[in-house]
């Protein structure tokens, strides 16, 4: 394979010579956008699920998060799958493997082989589209300019996650079936895999096929165990009533052991599932505070707006789908938004890049999802109208890709790519589930606390004014939190670490640091 220089043509050797080129980078970012559509259970089916299965709402959130870690994990066994494996052979098999565990969780009724089901089902959506992504970096960012490719990616994975919400709840009212949308995912794949099969040759990025030896494996299952046993902590807390629980107690002694066992294995063998120092990063634990804030300021739509748009206003799947549209704009926006303002090359087109430094971004994007905290303060009525929660939706969305995508190049530009999957790893921690979960336990148990409150108090007469006065409640703390983390990043400069963004690095370059790190004899 020869070496890559900044002039050379984009193409994709994979396809065979019918397909026309032109339509080639097309047909892979399509099924990205498919395989970020695909799950193991879907969170718009937790209701119907309920009513049609022995589960009860925590043990379907519970599977669901299960898929969310799932996405998480593989990151730092992706460069090596593509230099073990051909462009056929992972997009394929991610297809199928997808495809039956959707097939298996229509019929499986088992607690732990759903969570099992859908973790598998969750690593393979992450390395189909990285498969996807990786082969047409030089497409979307013809200068190898990261402020531009993860941006552009991150528009379509954040909006897959509202449109897959919306497709769900379209296809479960158009066929009144929840299965339906695991029937179409499982279409979605099928379809995937005889394209592939039917429209490409077998290629790998190198000819040198490297074995998939020194992978850390116990290490991925340790980490993903931590992870989970947090996001079941959170899950069922409210449901077992916290420390009255003895199982609860058990499971909450068991993450420390788990934890001490994992880092341990870390500090003592050759090659860990994630590096030592990766840890010792001083920039670090800021950079996992930050994505906290705003994960636990993004959750709150998952337990105060649903507790209000259902419990008090009984609005329905229309009412949802409507928000979901709007979520999808919120996203693609805030990701536009942080290419043309971002830093990278000079101009992108004929827009001028104004270089924004880290702080602005952040600040912007922190400020948009205050924004809909205070606005969603403002709004909390029982005359509450679909229409009015339009915006602060668009500006909750808008403001988390802005923050998502800035914090991911800011941990870019701080730390070098070999490791770069593993530091996402890390990160992932706190994005993919854990600050989800322990956002919606702490929501939960707040709700309760201030509806308790305002029954001793006498102020209501009926559940529903109290519902309505505990919501506006939490809404406000929210807006204090937020409004104190915003003062924070402003006083806080969060400077480039270099003057040019890191440029995506050469294909072969590293091929050459695995092969030197990890010897194959």
């Amino acid at each position: 394979m020869a070496e890559f220089n900044p002039n050379q043509q984009f193409s994709m050797p994979m396809f065979n010579s019918w397909v026309p080129p032109r339509v080639r980078p097309w047909i892979y970012l399509l099924f990205a956008f498919c395989f970020q559509l695909s799950g193991g259970v879907y969170f718009a089916n937790i209701a119907h699920m309920m009513g049609s299965t022995s589960l009860m709402r925590e043990d379907i959130q519970l599977v669901a998060m299960f898929g969310v870690v799932g996405v998480n994990m593989p990151f730092p066994f992706l460069f090596r799958y593509k230099l073990r494996f051909t462009n056929r052979q992972l997009l394929i098999n991610a297809a199928i493997v997808i495809a039956a565990c959707n097939i298996l969780c229509l019929y499986v009724t088992w607690l732990p082989a759903l969570c099992a089901i859908s973790f598998i089902a969750g690593f393979f959506k992450l390395c189909g589209t990285f498969e996807c992504f990786s082969n047409i970096r030089l497409w979307l960012s013809p200068k190898q300019d990261f402020g531009i490719f993860l941006p552009s990616i991150y528009i379509f994975i954040l909006a897959a996650m509202p449109a897959g919400n919306w497709i769900c709840r379209e296809l479960t009212i158009a066929f009144d079936s929840w299965q339906m949308m695991h029937w179409f995912v499982t279409a979605l794949m099928l379809i995937i895999a005889l394209v592939i099969f039917s429209c490409t040759h077998p290629w790998r990025m190198i000819p040198k096929k490297i074995p998939l030896i020194s992978l850390d494996w116990l290490g991925c299952i340790l980490w993903s165990a931590c992870m989970l046993i947090v996001i079941w902590l959170f899950t069922y807390g409210e449901y077992y009533n916290w420390t009255d629980s003895s199982l609860w107690c058990s499971v909450l002694i068991a993450l420390p052991v788990t934890l001490t066992v994992t880092i341990m294995r870390m500090n003592h063998i050759r090659h860990p599932y994630i590096e030592p120092f990766v840890f010792k990063h001083w920039r670090l634990i800021p950079i996992l505070a930050l994505f906290f804030v705003a994960e636990v300021m993004n959750a709150t739509p998952n337990v105060l707006q649903n507790a209000l748009t259902g419990s008090v206003l009984k609005w329905g799947f229309t009412s949802s789908s409507q928000l979901n549209v709007c979520e999808i704009l919120g996203y693609a926006s805030g990701a536009i938004f942080t290419i043309l303002w971002g830093r990278g090359t000079p101009k992108w087109g004929f827009i001028p890049r104004l270089g924004f430094k880290y702080t602005q971004l952040l600040s912007v994007g922190l400020a948009a999802l205050l924004a809909y905290q205070v606005l969603m303060y403002l709004y909390v009525s029982p005359a509450l109208n679909i229409q009015r929660l339009w915006l602060p939706t668009f500006l909750r969305t808008f403001g988390y890709a802005i923050y998502f995508s800035t914090m991911t190049l800011y941990l870019k530009d701080l730390i070098e790519f070999p490791t770069f999957f593993q530091a996402l790893t890390v990160s992932g921690f706190i994005r993919n589930g854990v600050a989800e979960s322990v956002s919606s336990g702490a929501y939960a148990y707040g709700l309760r606390h201030q509806v308790a409150d305002t029954l001793n108090r006498g102020l209501h007469s009926d559940f529903q004014s109290i519902l309505l006065v505990a919501i506006k409640e939490m809404f406000g703390w929210m807006c204090i939190i937020g409004a104190l983390s915003l003062i924070f990043m402003l006083l806080y400069q969060v400077q480039p670490v270099r003057s040019t963004m890191r440029r995506m690095p050469k294909l072969k370059s590293l091929a050459r640091t695995v092969l030197r790190t990890h010897p194959t004899n």
